[in-house]
């Protein structure tokens, strides 16, 4: 059979996003996720003072520049051997639980299910509501979200006087106190949220929600809320038949979310750290010495095989006339190609919802979407929990005083969630200046070109058996991808490929 090649630009993403896929039969055969713009932070840093970090790292992601700050605090801390106060860390979790929530709200319905109202689902049962509630710029769910995820900001500024870019962060601590004002401010900001979320998107109790663990359950929940944007998202995307398809990589990978200050029963974060293979229940714990990033089909200086981060080097070598097609590198996890995100970390987490249909229907492009609904829901009990602990402790320190020899030489890893995943800096100082520093974005585990061994990165593997209805308008595609929250500002930034929607036998 023939088969017709295309190369698409995707927009509604963070950044440009250029793919070309082969299709036969009406589906994807092969694909190649090409990353078209060098963009080096990792080379802007060397020779740079540690504390610089503090102010260009923020700036990697204009939606995650406070878990970007977050890590590259994390690594200095491990490098200097500081440890910031319980408040501090409370803090820090705060702004950063604040910042996802914005996120997946905006990933939700802003960039997702817009899509629904394309007029290929004319036919969709709810298809009026849909269009009521998600048509850009005119839907009551579109511009409540609007509101509401500029309204969750306000608690970053709160603590960090500003957000994005902000620098509230530093090694040792924080640098704003969290007095009684801001705590009662958020409490006030997050209980108001929490009333719309339950309101307009659940149809129902936070805790309920929270509570189903089966999926008959959340299948009950839906059916009994149809007015809900939650059930308008779920009979849409099952309509669209996003359950059978975006599965990718069956193996998953979550660096834990939110630091306990203080551990209990072995439990170091709200949401777990690990890596899960497949089928293979539960998750093993992280080994950070896993990690390695390959450039075989990157245009990067070559290397064998694949390098530890602490190893690893970013050296822009652009050869367009070979096979290599990316300025993403690919980041593995003892050698496997791994999926990070909500899905991930809820999976990691053992979530008892998402597993059980997860092991009911695999990891499609909808179970993706539902997990980063679940995953937001979650974050706003444990934002409320987390004001409630400074709230009973505002009076604590939230800085350790400057040690003389705080700034020395050292190698430290920040590894944390971001919005879209496993994020991850590693550090190495000498002589006073960084010497090595480099970023493993969310995306670029996601995004990533295939490895030294020729294998898919995970958005490679999602999109083969996708089915293409029509090539000049692929939005099946559209769906796996937007399912992932793609930043690719934060990756290498993606460039127009100069062409579109390009035929060939």
């Amino acid at each position: 059979m023939a088969r017709y090649t295309l190369d698409l630009d995707l927009n509604r993403v963070e950044g440009d996003l250029t793919f070309q896929v082969e299709t036969e039969d009406g589906q994807v055969a092969d694909a190649r996720c090409v990353g078209t713009t060098y963009r080096g932070f990792e080379q802007i840093m060397i020779a740079r003072s540690p504390l610089d970090a503090l102010v260009i790292t923020p700036r990697i992601c204009g939606i995650c520049s406070t878990a970007q700050l977050y890590a590259a605090v994390c690594a200095l801390e491990q490098a200097w051997e500081v440890a910031p106060p319980t408040n501090a860390v409370h803090i820090r979790n705060a702004t950063l639980m604040a910042e996802i929530i914005q996120s997946d709200l905006r990933q939700t319905f802003l960039f997702f299910t817009p899509d629904f109202c394309h007029v290929r689902y004319a036919d969709l049962p709810v298809r009026d509501a849909v269009i009521a509630a998600f048509t850009p710029f005119q839907g009551w769910m579109y511009l409540e979200t609007l509101r509401y995820s500029r309204r969750v900001t306000e608690i970053v500024a709160l603590f960090a006087g500003q957000w994005p870019h902000s620098s509230h962060m530093v090694p040792g601590g924080v640098t704003v106190k969290a007095t009684i004002r801001r705590i009662v401010d958020g409490q006030s900001i997050i209980a108001e949220i929490t009333r719309w979320v339950e309101q307009r998107i659940l149809g129902g109790d936070l805790e309920a929600w929270l509570a189903l663990a089966h999926g008959d359950e959340f299948e009950e929940w839906v059916m009994e809320r149809p007015a809900a944007a939650l059930a308008l998202l779920s009979q849409a995307a099952r309509f669209a038949g996003l359950s059978a398809m975006g599965f990718g990589s069956a193996h998953m990978l979550s660096y834990g979310a939110f630091i306990l200050p203080e551990p209990t029963h072995g439990q170091t974060h709200w949401m777990a750290p690990g890596a899960l293979f497949g089928d293979r229940y539960p998750a093993v714990p992280l080994e950070p010495a896993e990690i390695s990033e390959h450039v075989r089909h990157s245009w990067f200086r070559p290397y064998p095989g694949g390098k530890h981060p602490f190893d690893g080097e970013t050296v822009p070598d652009y050869q367009p006339a070979s096979d290599r097609y990316s300025w993403a590198k690919a980041p593995r996890y003892g050698g496997v190609a791994m999926q990070t995100g909500p899905l991930a970390d809820l999976l990691v987490d053992g979530d008892p919802l998402i597993t059980d249909l997860y092991r009911r229907e695999g990891g499609s492009a909808w179970l993706r979407q539902l997990a980063r609904v679940r995953r937001m829901t979650k974050l706003l009990l444990f934002l409320r929990q987390t004001l409630n602990q400074l709230a009973a402790r505002s009076d604590e320190p939230h800085s350790v005083p400057a040690l003389r020899d705080m700034e020395r030489d050292g190698q430290g890893a920040g590894m944390l969630t971001a919005a879209r995943g496993a994020l991850g800096h590693w550090v190495s100082i000498r002589n006073g200046v960084f010497d090595r520093y480099q970023i493993i974005t969310p995306t670029s585990w996601n995004a990533s070109p295939r490895d030294s061994n020729g294998v898919r990165g995970h958005w490679e593997e999602s999109l083969i058996g996708v089915p293409v209805t029509d090539p000049e308008d692929p939005l099946e595609i559209g769906h796996v991808i937007r399912s992932h929250d793609p930043c690719l500002v934060c990756t290498v930034h993606f460039l127009d490929s100069g062409s579109r929607v390009r035929f060939g036998v």
